[in-house]
C-alpha cells in the first residue's frame, strides 16, 4: 500500500514542485512505483514531468468532479513515474464542490482504488490554503516541507505548522511532518546557517540531513520538461534529490522496524 505524501508550503518560491517531480523521478530510479498527483492550476509539476498540461484527456479536475475514476485520468511519462495531471481548470473546482457533503475527502476516496498499485503517492500543493490544499492534507499520511533558509521562510513554516495541527484535529488525525527539507541551500551565506541551526533545533531527526543546494542545472531542467535526473544526471541538484529519496527510505525502513 503507498505511502502519500503532500509536498507542502503556504511559501511560494521555495522549491515545492521542484522537490515534487524530484523526488518522484529519483524513488523511481530506485525503484519504487510512483505516482505523482498535481494539486496546483499552473501545472508546473505535470510539465516538468514532460507531460503537456493542456494536451490532457483527462486531469485531476475531473477526478475532484467525479467525472472519471482516478485510473482513466493517470497518465504514463516518460521519466519512470507516472502523473496525475491538472492544468488551469483546477482553479474552477473549488466552488463547483463547495456545497457537496464531504467535500474534504473527495481526494482521499478518490486515491483509495490505486493506492495499492503504488509505493508512493507524492502530491504537489499548491501555495496556499485552499479547498483544494485541504483535500490534499486530508488524504495523506505525511508532510513534506521544502523551504528556503531565510527569515521569511521561518515565519511561513510558523502559518503551516499551525495548519497542519488544525487538519490534523478536524480532519485527519493521522497527518504529521515526515520531514523538512532544506532547498536552494547557501553554506557560505551567514543567515543560512543561522536559519538551518534554528531548524536544526526545533525539528530535530525531521529535519533532513540532505540539503538541496542552489543549482544552475536544477533551475534550468523543467523548461526541457525533465527530472534532474534525467537532464543533468551528474550535477549537484540531481545528487542530492538521490540522496534525499534515500534518506527517506532508510528513515522509512527504521520507522517500520521499530514497530516491529
Amino acid at each position: 500500500m503507498a505511502q502519500i505524501i503532500a509536498i507542502a508550503n503556504q511559501k511560494g518560491g521555495v522549491g515545492k514542485t521542484t522537490t515534487a517531480v524530484n523526488l518522484a523521478a529519483s524513488l523511481a530510479v530506485l525503484k519504487k512505483r510512483v505516482l505523482l498527483v498535481d494539486m496546483d492550476s499552473q501545472g508546473n509539476a505535470t510539465m516538468g514531468s514532460g507531460v503537456q498540461k493542456n494536451d490532457l484527456l483527462y486531469s485531476i479536475t475531473d477526478v475532484l468532479l467525479g467525472e472519471v475514476p482516478v485510473e482513466t485520468a493517470i497518465t504514463k511519462s516518460e521519466v519512470g513515474y507516472k502523473v496525475l495531471g491538472s492544468n488551469r481548470e483546477l482553479s474552477g473546482v473549488e466552488l463547483a464542490i463547495a456545497d457537496q457533503d464531504g467535500r474534504e475527502f473527495i481526494l482521499k476516496k478518490a486515491l483509495e482504488s490505486v493506492r495499492d498499485s503504488f509505493d508512493y503517492i507524492i502530491i504537489d500543493c499548491a501555495p496556499s490554503l485552499s479547498l483544494i490544499t485541504v483535500n490534499a492534507l486530508a488524504a495523506v499520511d505525511g508532510v513534506m516541507i521544502p523551504m528556503q533558509c531565510e527569515y521569511y521562510a521561518l515565519e511561513g513554516l510558523a502559518d503551516l505548522t499551525q495548519t497542519i495541527d488544525r487538519i490534523q484535529q478536524a480532519l485527519n488525525p493521522d497527518l504529521q511532518i515526515i520531514g523538512v527539507l532544506r532547498t536552494m541551500y547557501d553554506a557560505r551565506n551567514a543567515l543560512t546557517r543561522d536559519v538551518s541551526a534554528e531548524l536544526e533545533q526545533f525539528f530535530g531527526k525531521k529535519l533532513y540531513d540532505t540539503v538541496v543546494p542552489r543549482n544552475v542545472r536544477l533551475a534550468e531542467a523543467p523548461a526541457h520538461g525533465l527530472p534532474i535526473i534525467y537532464f543533468e544526471k551528474s550535477s549537484k541538484g540531481a545528487v542530492a534529490y538521490l540522496n534525499l529519496a534515500a534518506e527517506m527510505l532508510k528513515k522509512s525502513k527504521v520507522k517500520k522496524g521499530s514497530k516491529a
